[in-house]
């Protein structure tokens, strides 16, 4: 063999073993039922927010926020996060929490455990569309 097919081996090798070893990092979303599952290992779950039961109060702890989540099958879970409360929470139309089931409770340590999916500022508009469109056929 030449120098070049053994140098060309040895990184597809490496780039092979990136690869699996990227591979371990991958979540998969949960649903909540899932999740109580598996207690005690970090998961990935998207809900919605049930905004009536949000309890925040900066005064006493500006670490401490508690909330229900409503996952698309219609489980329901108590979340507990410990950072202080995401600017337009209750705006958002689905949140991805990430954390551990505890004692009933799912726990997020980390700060960037909550994202915030926001609804979109662009609705779609048939009509506009339509204008737009007879618009530029006169042109």
């Amino acid at each position: 063999m030449k120098k070049s097919h053994i140098a060309a081996l040895i990184l597809i090798g490496i780039a092979i073993a990136v690869l699996i070893s990227s591979m371990v990092n991958v979540t998969a979303y949960e649903t909540i039922a899932s999740a109580k599952q598996k207690s005690g290992k970090t998961v990935t779950v998207i809900a919605k927010l049930d905004k009536a039961t949000v309890q925040y109060n900066p005064a006493v702890n500006p670490n401490y926020l508690t909330f229900e989540a409503i996952d698309t099958l219609g489980d329901r879970m108590k979340v507990a996060y410990y950072y202080e409360k995401p600017y337009d929470m209750e705006k958002s139309e689905r949140i991805v929490l990430k954390g551990k089931m505890e004692n009933g409770v799912f726990q997020i340590h980390d700060q960037k455990g909550i994202l915030i999916k926001c609804p979109s500022k662009y609705k779609d508009d048939p009509e506009a569309a339509k204008k737009a469109i007879n618009q530029q056929a006169m042109k």
